[in-house]
């Protein structure tokens, strides 16, 4: 099902309700095109319909890439980001461990420690800020805590985290371990997706079953990086297909 909607852009002068969007002059260069709603996702990339407003409505700001095979934009996929996990074995009954990070170590973290306890831990250290790292899983002992680097470190190779179970207790011989189960700073995709081909310019409604519709994409303009709807950062592209001038405040 193909959910396509008249778009012409003739000219604009101002952002509306679009913060992301830097040109006081608004959307003077924009092209029409057609997205593939197979890879966007709820509550990422689009606002789903409610039963006063059933269309989802993709969200205006977002990074485009066009896939090379199908013809079709989709969300941009560049460099990956580190993701590492932490795993406390030997099943201890309590004290605490510490993790480092680029030579800074957290204060101790509880043996039973929730993801939301981890995250505080490492969002204390001076070299990571609030939303610097994304953190799921646990708790602990029990289960794995998962921790995706992103903010100053989206899509960044960063060093592997080393951790201290000096001061565990109970148990047979408690240990933890980290590793890094996704290396940061990989292009995340080889279909033409991982090149930047520009931003969706204005909000695109679709009906709820739709594989594809249209859209305005921004190719050349001015950018707040930091307003998109979903995190971006321009340090980490590498790539933009030809003709494609995005400038980032």
């Amino acid at each position: 099902m193909n959910d396509f909607q008249p778009m012409t852009v003739l000219q604009e002068t101002a952002t509306a309700d679009r913060p992301w969007l830097a040109s006081l002059v608004g959307t003077h260069d924009a092209n029409t095109i057609t997205l593939d709603l197979t890879k966007f996702v709820a509550g990422v990339h689009y606002e789903p319909g409610t039963p006063y407003q059933p269309r989802n409505v993709l969200k205006s700001g977002l990074p485009l890439g066009l896939n090379d095979t199908s013809g079709l934009y989709e969300p941009y996929a560049g460099p990956t980001s580190e993701v590492q996990t932490v795993t406390v074995t030997g099943t201890p009954t309590g004290g605490t461990y510490t993790l480092t990070f680029s030579g800074q170590t957290t204060a101790g973290i509880a043996y039973n420690a929730t993801a939301a306890q981890v995250k505080t831990a490492l969002e204390a250290l001076s070299n990571i800020n609030p939303g610097d790292v994304v953190v799921s899983g646990g708790p602990h002992p029990g289960t794995p805590v998962v921790i995706a680097f992103a903010g100053q470190y989206l899509g960044e190779d960063v060093g592997q985290m080393t951790a201290s179970a000096t001061n565990l207790t109970g148990g047979t011989t408690p240990a933890v371990t980290v590793a890094t189960t996704t290396a940061g700073g990989g292009a995340s995709a080889s279909n033409g997706t991982e090149k930047l081909a520009g931003f969706l310019a204005t909000e695109s409604l679709f009906a709820p079953g739709s594989t594809k519709t249209s859209g305005a994409l921004l190719w050349h303009g001015e950018v707040f990086a930091a307003k998109c709807p979903i995190p971006f950062d321009p340090d980490d592209v590498a790539a933009t297909r030809p003709g494609v001038t995005i400038h980032y405040r």
